[in-house]
């Protein structure tokens, strides 16, 4: 199959399901899925000439035919919830099962009732107001073919909406678990979460799966952050080594407003993680921190862009990559500093440790201000293993490979010391060690 036969079996897809896709009966919702699938048609996947894919070859994605994936917990073993929760079983978890959620899975006692989280399909279907105020506002599917794909064809995914002034305690973990299988398959899971005036809360957006198999994630969350929120957001993913994963996370703050956003990415034959943030209102805060570990022929790409649109803002950015055997990272991130954003202080860093002479990243931290009154500073490096290190550790008895991976984990701490929930920085801590003993 090659990407045209692609295109136009998502296309045939599309026309077949549209009469049953969540919210199919409201006409806001059919009309922005028209649009999508439409611009889906003209853009076609991207291509290496694309600037923004020119280090990432999507075309394993574009030629295989991907079956939709289907809500089936039957397959899943009976300790696959509890395996892939990272310690939060005893928080408020939604679980998705191949994009779809699973409300018996799913334990949300610890959520209050002016609280909402749950499915989208539901809230879609129901014709929650909030839903269509937001859904489809934020993400761009006019500039990139995989989010105007997830558009058309999302089904569900994860919906909150956080009524102003409320402090939500715990995390609120959502698990998607995607099953596998024999089939190649293939899940548009669309999350929106709507954080109100003065509210604080903490998300945990957890992508799993089965150590073997074939399947794409090609996920979008939009999150809408009131005037003088906070919200501290964690994405992590860790599917198999032969899965695809695409996302884009597109952030939204209001005035004086605070998001942190921590991003790990550990598994995945192909891994590409859009991040956009708007600062929309004057003295917005943002932090994004971002870690990578990818061995044999992984590819993973990691593509952020804050937009400093009002005065005051503050944005921060640190991503650190691990990178073994032959495999290629890509750290393209963008720092846009609008006329009328005076005052803005922003700083980005992408630092790489390559533990393989055939290893390769690629790195473009870059700049673009339209005002004179900022602070912004950029910059990345590439290095290896201090030898010196190396060889003082070996002096103090320590193995050559145990030094090997106490500095690698050295490495990696700046940015895995930054998750404040401690039960998801300690099993993140254990899966960090069976990584680097898998890949040493």
């Amino acid at each position: 199959m090659n990407s045209t036969e692609a295109k136009n079996l998502y296309r045939t897809d599309y026309s077949r399901l549209k009469g049953e896709l969540a919210g199919h009966g409201e006409a806001w919702i059919h009309e922005i899925r028209e649009a999508a699938i439409a611009r889906f048609a003209e853009l076609g996947f991207p291509v290496k000439r694309d600037e923004e894919w020119r280090y990432t070859n999507v075309n394993a994605i574009a030629t295989i035919p991907f079956e939709r994936a289907r809500y089936d917990i039957e397959g899943l073993a009976p300790d696959t919830v509890g395996r892939a929760s990272l310690g939060l079983l005893e928080t408020s978890q939604a679980v998705f099962v191949n994009g779809y959620y699973s409300a018996e899975l799913s334990s949300l006692r610890g959520v209050s009732q002016d609280v909402k989280v749950g499915g989208l399909a539901a809230a879609l279907n129901e014709g929650a107001e909030w839903i269509e105020s937001h859904l489809a506002r934020y993400a761009s599917y006019r500039d990139h073919a995989f989010v105007a794909l997830n558009t058309a064809l999302m089904q569900d995914g994860a919906s909150v909406y956080v009524p102003p002034g409320r402090i939500v305690q715990e995390p609120i973990h959502l698990l998607f678990i995607s099953t596998g299988g024999k089939k190649a398959s293939v899940s548009h899971p669309r999350n929106l979460i709507i954080i109100g005036k003065g509210s604080q809360v903490t998300i945990v957006e957890n992508y799993a799966g089965p150590e073997k198999g074939n399947y794409f994630t090609n996920a979008i969350t939009e999150i809408v952050v009131g005037e003088n929120a906070v919200v501290d957001h964690y994405k992590l993913q860790r599917e198999s080594d032969e899965a695809f994963h695409v996302a884009t996370l597109q952030v939204c703050l209001g005035r004086s407003s605070n998001v942190s956003s921590h991003s790990i990415s550990l598994g995945g034959a192909l891994v590409r993680n859009d991040v956009n943030v708007v600062l929309d209102g004057e003295g917005g805060e943002c932090t994004l921190n971002g870690f990578y570990m990818v061995s044999g022929e992984q590819h993973v790409d990691n593509h952020t862009r804050i937009d400093h649109v009002k005065p005051h803002g503050t944005s921060r950015q640190l991503y650190k990559g691990v990178l073994d055997g032959k495999s290629r990272g890509v750290f393209n991130g963008k720092i846009y500093v609008h006329k009328g954003a005076e005052k803005t202080d922003a700083r980005q860093t992408n630092n790489n440790l390559l533990l393989s002479l055939d290893a390769v990243i690629d790195t473009k931290p870059q700049l673009e201000i339209y005002n004179n009154d900022v602070k912004c500073t950029h910059g990345s490096t590439i290095g290896q293993l201090d030898q010196d290190a190396i060889f003082y550790l070996r002096s103090r008895g320590i193995g050559v490979e145990s030094a090997r991976r106490l500095l690698t984990y050295a490495f990696a701490s700046d940015v895995i010391g930054r998750i404040r929930i401690d039960s998801v920085r300690a099993q993140l801590d254990k899966l960090l060690a069976a990584k680097f003993q898998k890949d040493s």
